[in-house]
């Protein structure tokens, strides 16, 4: 679990899951990155990766094996302010660097450690409301199922881009741009489990945005959109985080505000998402959801109240149902391993 330290979080807290009821028992946490809000795992399992969201900027590694986190090397900067995402691809640990409006790639060693930075991509643009979208705001990036593509979201220009890594190098080419709706302040995006549509959801505005991905030429094409809050609900609200069934059938989405969990239903074609209705989220502010390694249950982290949620998932509704928590002082971030 990731938190800030600036607010009062513990840093990178590890924790140990009850396969029966999915309870979460932390076994050690460790200081040593200021503000690590967001987490990736290794392949492997050893070693766990954060961002510092800080002026500053860098990647931290850590070794994972026993219960306490224990730093592994140097943290990395990766040149760019803030940075609130990462993710691993061919090597390298790739940043979203929000106050920058750009994304870094940092080659990874035999051990796991970060090393100097080998590529950075500045977004270009902005949106229409001005204290939000004055410049690029890069807010995740992440690969896509295939493999070939980096796609980042960008909130301050309401697009997201697609850039290729060069696994050998470590460099960043810009690929493409699809526009989303003027406003609407892309955060995250999550893939179909068939990679051959992603959801892309809003934070200035409580929307989903349906797209079909093409992998072979680096196309995300807009489709449509659907609202992630019942009609008439008042704001202002600030969708987080975007999760798909493993099943593919079901869509959640974190909303900041109304400190509520959507659950969306998806049709046969992947194309069209329908609010079923929503709960709440347990907590206060959730900024990160996550599904368990079986898929059966949902985590979130609500920053504000200062804890982690769980839920057990209908099967047949994708309804979660709050089942226990965990307290986490400005938790920011769940990863399972």
């Amino acid at each position: 679990m990731g938190s800030f330290t600036s607010a009062g979080g513990c840093g990178v807290t590890a924790a140990t899951v009850d396969p029966a009821t999915g309870a979460l028992t932390a076994t050690g946490t460790s200081d040593a990155v200021p503000d690590p809000s967001y987490l990736a795992l290794s392949p492997d399992g050893d070693v766990l990766y954060a961002v510092s969201e800080t002026d500053e900027g860098a990647v931290a590694a850590f070794d994972v094996r026993d219960p306490r986190p224990r730093p592994l090397g140097a943290p990395a900067p990766v040149h760019g302010r803030a940075p609130t995402h990462l993710a691993l691809a061919h090597g390298h640990a790739v940043t979203a660097n929000y106050t920058s409006g750009s994304v870094t790639a940092v080659p990874l060693g035999p051990d796991g450690t970060p090393g100097p930075h080998t590529g950075l991509l500045h977004h270009e643009g902005s949106g229409p409301v001005t204290e939000r979208q004055a410049g690029p705001h890069a807010h995740q990036v992440l690969p896509d199922p295939s493999g070939r593509w980096l796609l980042s979201v960008d909130l301050g220009t309401d697009s997201v881009f697609v850039a290729r890594l060069d696994p050998a190098t470590g460099a960043l080419t810009a690929h493409g741009e699809t526009p989303l709706r003027p406003g609407t302040g892309p955060r995250h995006l999550a893939f179909h489990p068939a990679g051959t549509h992603a959801y892309v959801l809003g934070e200035l505005e409580p929307v989903l945005t349906t797209c079909r991905w093409d992998a072979e030429a680096g196309v995300l094409e807009p489709l449509g959109e659907t609202r992630v809050l019942p009609a008439g609900t008042e704001g202002p609200d600030y969708p987080s985080e975007v999760v798909v069934s493993r099943d593919g059938r079901f869509v959640w989405a974190a909303v900041r505000g109304d400190d509520s969990i959507a659950v969306l239903s998806l049709d046969a074609g992947r194309e069209k998402a329908e609010l079923v209705t929503t709960v709440p989220c347990g907590g206060h502010w959730p900024r990160d959801l996550a599904l368990d390694p079986s898929g059966r249950r949902l985590y979130a982290a609500n920053e504000r109240s200062g804890d982690v949620t769980w839920f057990d998932i209908d099967p047949d509704t994708g309804v979660p149902a709050r089942a226990g928590s965990i307290e986490a002082p400005a938790a920011s971030c769940v990863v399972f391993g």
